[in-house]
């Protein structure tokens, strides 16, 4: 991941606007599961929360700002490939003293392998600086491992580097959870079995020793998804095909041609983005969540149909799937 920030930043007293954080996934496999976000300001600016502007809706995007409005964390889920980014703009003011000081925001993802471009800082009225350069966390300790499997547990890890932290338990984040330097308090989410408790921050991920036991039965599951219809019925056997999938209840989801999974599948609560795989035929397309499957309908019918024609040049010929009967009665295949 790579995090940056520009703006319109306020600069005197009283005074009004906004700047974008963005983030992008880089390296050479997707980005998946929950990126969190967060901006610290100095003293003298406040924030009332950002706007997210990315389209297509395939993702979930949360956010919650301190009561002083100086620190903002947000919560983003969807798959993005190598390359693609997403922005929120951070709506600022400043007080009655002219703002001084940094504005240090940062990007976190379990998944990340380097931390060298996951903070960004601005420094308002005053020279800029590079960057830091967060460290690796380290989890040394977990003081509860079981708990109910309906979730509100209290858990305390501790370790260090876990400063601007988020804590998982298993893939589903904590219901609440607040990090400093050596101690992150979490609150469980719902779950079932033993999971892996990791503590993210931009610097990396750390499991903790153990992971956590859920007793008891789990919570209630969502509602299931349903699909309403595509954006596309139809594509090439080969695959390829970028699909919009629209509906509700899919957050999170995955998607299936058919058995078949799409690949790159980002679902947000009523749109999810994918790509179809090879497949033939006419097939069902059907989205997958903790609430089950959707059920089949005619709207959510995809049909495959033969290669497309590449040509090469004047002599380039080819068999194409443009078919016709013979006076015999026989099926033929015309020659391109």
């Amino acid at each position: 991941m790579a995090v940056s920030q520009a703006g319109n930043y306020p600069t005197q007293p009283n005074s009004y606007g906004n700047f974008s954080v963005s983030w992008t996934s880089t390296g050479t496999a997707d980005t998946t599961g929950i990126t969190r976000l967060t901006v610290d300001l100095p003293p003298g600016l406040t924030t009332g929360g950002a706007l997210m502007y990315s389209t297509p809706y395939d993702y979930t995007f949360d956010q919650t700002v301190s009561p002083d409005g100086r620190h903002l964390e947000a919560t983003f889920r969807g798959t993005r490939v190598p390359g693609r980014g997403d922005f929120m703009k951070v709506q600022v003011s400043s007080g009655a003293a002219r703002p001084s000081g940094v504005i240090r925001a940062t990007v976190a993802n379990r998944d990340d392998v380097d931390a060298a471009d996951n903070v960004s800082t601005y420094t308002v009225n005053g020279p800029q600086r590079p960057a830091d350069v967060p460290r690796r966390p380290a989890v040394t300790g977990i003081g509860t491992t079981t708990g109910p499997g309906t979730g509100g547990t209290a858990v305390t890890v501790t370790g260090t580097g876990l400063d601007d932290g988020f804590v998982l338990f298993g893939a589903d984040q904590a219901t609440t959870s607040h990090c400093r330097a050596t101690q992150c308090t979490a609150t469980t989410p719902g779950g079932s079995g033993s999971v892996p408790v990791t503590v993210v921050t931009p610097g990396g991920a750390a499991d903790a020793p153990g992971g956590f036991a859920y007793t008891g039965p789990p919570p209630a599951p969502p509602a299931t998804p349903v699909v309403t219809s595509l954006n596309r019925s139809s594509g090439p056997s080969q695959g390829g095909t970028s699909v919009y999938v629209l509906g509700k209840n899919l957050a999170g989801g995955t998607i299936a041609f058919g058995d078949a999974p799409a690949a790159h599948v980002s679902c947000g609560d009523s749109f999810c983005s994918g790509t179809s795989p090879a497949g033939s035929g006419t097939v069902h397309v059907t989205v997958t969540t903790a609430g089950g499957t959707s059920a089949t309908v005619d709207a959510d019918r995809f049909t495959y149909t033969g290669p497309e024609v590449t040509w090469t040049g004047p002599a380039a010929r080819r068999v194409v799937p443009i078919t016709g009967f013979t006076d015999e009665g026989r099926v033929s295949s015309i020659g391109l």
